[in-house]
């Protein structure tokens, strides 16, 4: 009796547990993001960035982000690359605009993996802000407002890490509101 009994309650633990796993699983663009899989495989299922995999694909970049990394993605939305001058996202995707796509495709991504803690960490020593080297080698200037996390680019825009922590297996992805831009 006391087996079953034992039995009964590493059952209901267990069921606990993938339950209590499967309610905190991130979403994004309506799919959840698996840890187990890698930024190209959970991106391509978000409604949100379409554009973003449109462009990665266009770009040449997809075995890049499904390489061992780590990497730390600033993911822009659709609605990000949607509030850029018209036209240029149809330029950029142009075999001829490949460079500069790559340029600014690569100034979204950091070497390593950083989630907010280490990004707030990086603040809290740089006495505010903190400053990270893009794999274009381009930088990107983290601060906080208020609770958020903002990322400055070099043109002078900011954006909000409006979801932030969403671990991958080859890194991390912080979905952002603004397209990021390289000098």
């Amino acid at each position: 009796m006391q087996l079953v009994k034992f039995a009964a309650v590493a059952l209901a633990a267990t069921l606990s547990a993938v339950a209590l796993s499967a309610s905190a699983q991130v979403m994004v663009g309506g799919a959840p993001m698996y840890s187990s899989k890698d930024i190209i495989d959970n991106a391509v299922n978000s409604k949100d960035h379409t554009t973003l995999v449109a462009a990665v694909q266009a770009a040449g970049l997809v075995q890049t982000l499904k390489g061992p990394g780590p990497f730390t993605v600033f993911a822009p939305t659709n609605e990000a690359f949607a509030a850029l001058p018209a036209g240029t996202v149809d330029n950029l995707l142009k075999p001829e605009s490949k460079a500069t796509l790559t340029k600014v495709l690569t100034y979204h991504v950091v070497a390593g993996k950083m989630d907010t803690a280490t990004i707030m960490k990086a603040i809290d020593a740089g006495g505010g802000k903190a400053t990270f080297t893009a794999v274009s080698g381009g930088t990107l200037t983290a601060m906080k407002s208020g609770s958020s996390i903002m990322i400055g680019d070099e043109a002078g825009g900011m954006a909000r890490l409006t979801i932030p922590d969403v671990i991958q297996s080859n890194g991390v992805i912080h979905v952002v509101d603004k397209v990021l831009l390289p000098k």
